[in-house]
């Protein structure tokens, strides 16, 4: 993903859910859903907390490639409609020790209704249709974003956690969370944003908390509305080590 056709301004961290803008020194992930062990234990299944790991991980990103901003893009909390007080007092930690690595922004997903008030002032909230930032526009992916994203040269996404399907000879299958780097579908582009960019790229984020399973774009495409105008039979798929598996539509079931 660090091709001549503008990803070079996008380096995946090896092996990790997150994004690196060297341009910008900035750290893009999405889909913390911190709290979400909490609903897992409602069903049984018992399972140690992430969040200590996940911001270990952030921390020592933010130290190796020198951070100055660190953006979200949405589901950083988990729970809805209501947040219980541990997972308050979680996040609200959670986000203030990481602000001290960088500049923190979060554009809000489905889960982080009322989240302006669960955080430190210092966290920068931006609208949950996205911002642009230069040529590039941050989205969560649950809900339409406004014009002006769509006139960016590429926008970066979370919100569908997708992974991909692999089969072997047997049958056995097995899910890898991936990147997609999604093509768009110019006309029915057009037909939802009349002066957007029509050779704008979509790149979809895996999950940043492993626990959160995810959707195998082989199977069942990506969540969203987006999903209406990209094409996702010819889009990219990227292992988290780096792996090109061509596109999409090679790994049909």
């Amino acid at each position: 993903m660090t091709a001549d056709t503008g990803f070079i301004q996008f380096q995946p961290i090896p092996k990790i859910p997150a994004l690196y803008l060297p341009k910008r020194k900035m750290l893009v992930l999405a889909d913390l859903h911190i709290g979400i062990e909490n609903e897992l234990r409602e069903y049984g299944v018992h399972i140690s907390s992430q969040i200590q790991s996940m911001k270990q991980i952030l921390i020592d990103i933010c130290n190796s490639y020198e951070i100055k901003d660190i953006m979200i893009l949405g589901d950083v909390k988990h729970t809805i409609p209501s947040t219980p007080f541990h997972e308050k007092r979680e996040l609200y930690r959670f986000l203030d020790e990481l602000h001290t690595y960088g500049i923190i922004h979060i554009v809000p997903g489905n889960h982080d209704g009322g989240i302006r008030d669960l955080i430190p002032d210092h966290i920068r909230i931006h609208s949950s249709a996205g911002v642009i930032i230069k040529d590039i526009g941050f989205i969560h992916g649950h809900r339409w974003p406004r014009d002006d994203i769509m006139k960016a040269a590429f926008v970066i996404m979370g919100h569908t956690h997708p992974t991909i399907m692999l089969k072997d000879r047997l049958g056995f299958k097995t899910y890898e969370p991936c990147w997609l780097k999604c093509p768009i579908k110019k006309k029915e582009l057009k037909e939802k944003y009349r002066d957007a960019n029509d050779t704008v790229s979509v790149l979809v984020l895996p999950a940043f908390n492993p626990l959160c399973g995810g959707l195998a774009v082989n199977e069942d495409g990506v969540m969203g509305p987006l999903s209406n105008i990209l094409d996702i039979q010819h889009a990219d798929i990227f292992l988290l080590e780096g792996t090109n598996l061509g596109m999409v539509k090679a790994h049909q079931p």
